[in-house]
C-alpha cells in the first residue's frame, strides 16, 4: 500500500509598477511517496517517450526548446507569450508497429494571466495476440495510452527565473483492463536575454493512479533532471545537455551482449563501472542554424547506446539526427533515431503557427 499527501499551492506575484496583484492559484499537488511495496515495474512509461522531432533529433530528452511549442510537455517552464497561438502535430513511426503521437497547443486566454498550454499525447501498441493459462490461443487484444495535461508558467519580478507547472490526466487501456492516474510536473528555467547560456531544473511525473489493473499499485516514472544549453557566439551552433534521474544513482541495467562465456560454459555478466554509469544519466544534442530557415540537428543518449549495443559490432545505438524548415507560419521537424542495429524510428513534427505575429527571435518576457 502506498500512502500520499496532496497539498495546494497558492502563488501570489505583486508588481508595484504596475500596482496590481496577479493570483495564480494552481491547484496542483506535490506527491510524497512515504511508505511503499514492492510492485514491479513502473506504470506510464510512455510519458517518457518524446513526440517532438526537434528533440529526439537532439537526443530526445532536450528541456530548454523555449520557443518550441512541444516542450512544455517535458518542461511547463518554458511556457511564454512567443508560444501563443501555436499549434503542433506529431508523429513516430515507433519500433515494433507502435505508433506514438501528440498535440500541442498555447493560447492566451486571459489577457492578465498570460499563456495556457495544452497537448494530448498517445500510444498505440498495436494488436497482440491472447492466450489463456494452457496457452489456447482468445483472440486479438489492444493496448493504448493517453494522457492529457494543461501547463502554466509566471516569471519570478525582477528576476530572469521562470516558473512553470502541467497537470495531467492518463489512462492506459490493455484488453478489458484499464488504469487511470494523475500527475504533475514542475520546473525552474533560468533565462536571461544577455546570457548565451539556459539552464533548467524539472521535475516530472510526480503523481500517482487512481484506479489499478488489479489492485496492485505501480509507481509512476518520476524523475529529477537538470538541462542546459550554450549558444556559441560567432558560430551558428548551439549545444544543448541534460543530466536525468538525479533522484537515483544506478540507473545502469546489464546488456545481455556483454555476457561473458568461460571454458566452463558458465555466463557471467561484467560489472558496470562507475564512469559507464554516471555518462547514463547523460543526453547531448548539437543544432546547426538553429535560427535559420534550415537548421541541422545531432544528438546522442548514452544510456540508449550502452544498453542496446551489441558486442562486437560497431552500431550507431544512442545517436539520432534530423533537421528543421521554417516557413513563413509553419514549420516542418523530421528526426532519425537509431535503437538497434535492427531497428529504427522516424518521427516528423508539423508547427503550425495561428496566430498574427510572424516568427521572430525569443526574447525573455
Amino acid at each position: 500500500m502506498m500512502y500520499f499527501r496532496y497539498y495546494s499551492v497558492t502563488i501570489c506575484f505583486y508588481k508595484m509598477s504596475f500596482k496590481k496583484i496577479l493570483i495564480f492559484n494552481s491547484l496542483l499537488f506535490f506527491v510524497f511517496g512515504l511508505k511503499a511495496q514492492t510492485g514491479g515495474e513502473e506504470v506510464y512509461l510512455f510519458l517518457n517517450l518524446s513526440t517532438s522531432a526537434r528533440q529526439v533529433a537532439l537526443g530526445g530528452e532536450v528541456l530548454t526548446l523555449i520557443d518550441d511549442v512541444n516542450q512544455p510537455i517535458w518542461n511547463p517552464a518554458t511556457i511564454n507569450e512567443s508560444l501563443n497561438g501555436k499549434l503542433s502535430v506529431n508523429y513516430t513511426n515507433f519500433l515494433a508497429d507502435i505508433n506514438i503521437g501528440s498535440v500541442s497547443y498555447a493560447s492566451k486566454l486571459f489577457k492578465k494571466l498570460g499563456t495556457f498550454h495544452g497537448s494530448i499525447k498517445y500510444r498505440d501498441n498495436g494488436s497482440f495476440i491472447g492466450a489463456n493459462e494452457s496457452g489456447i490461443e482468445t483472440g486479438n487484444f489492444n493496448a493504448k495510452d493517453i494522457a492529457i495535461s494543461v501547463g502554466y508558467s509566471v516569471k519570478i519580478p525582477k528576476t530572469h527565473i521562470h516558473f512553470g507547472s502541467n497537470v495531467k490526466i492518463i489512462n492506459t487501456n490493455v484488453d478489458t483492463f484499464s488504469s487511470v492516474g494523475i500527475a504533475a510536473d514542475f520546473g525552474l528555467l533560468y533565462n536571461n536575454p544577455e546570457s548565451a547560456l539556459v539552464l533548467t531544473f524539472v521535475a516530472r511525473n510526480i503523481g500517482t493512479q487512481i484506479s489499478t489493473f488489479n489492485g496492485l499499485r505501480e509507481d509512476l516514472p518520476f524523475n529529477l533532471a537538470l538541462g542546459g544549453s550554450y549558444e556559441l557566439q560567432h558560430v551558428p551552433l548551439k549545444w544543448y545537455f541534460t543530466i536525468n534521474n538525479i533522484q537515483r544513482w544506478d540507473i545502469s541495467a546489464p546488456n545481455p551482449s556483454d555476457q561473458v562465456t568461460n571454458l566452463n560454459g558458465d555466463v557471467s555478466q561484467p560489472e558496470i563501472s562507475f564512469i559507464n554509469n554516471a555518462l547514463r544519466h547523460f543526453t547531448i544534442g548539437g543544432e546547426l542554424f538553429s535560427k535559420r530557415a534550415i537548421n541541422l540537428r545531432l544528438g546522442y543518449n548514452f544510456r540508449r547506446a550502452a544498453e542496446l549495443k551489441r558486442q562486437n559490432l560497431r552500431t550507431s545505438s544512442g545517436i539520432s539526427l534530423g533537421f528543421g524548415i521554417k516557413f513563413r507560419k509553419m514549420k516542418f521537424n523530421y528526426a532519425f533515431s537509431n535503437y538497434h542495429s535492427a531497428s529504427n524510428s522516424s518521427t516528423f513534427s508539423l508547427l503550425i503557427n495561428l496566430g498574427d505575429k510572424v516568427d521572430n527571435d525569443i526574447k525573455d518576457n
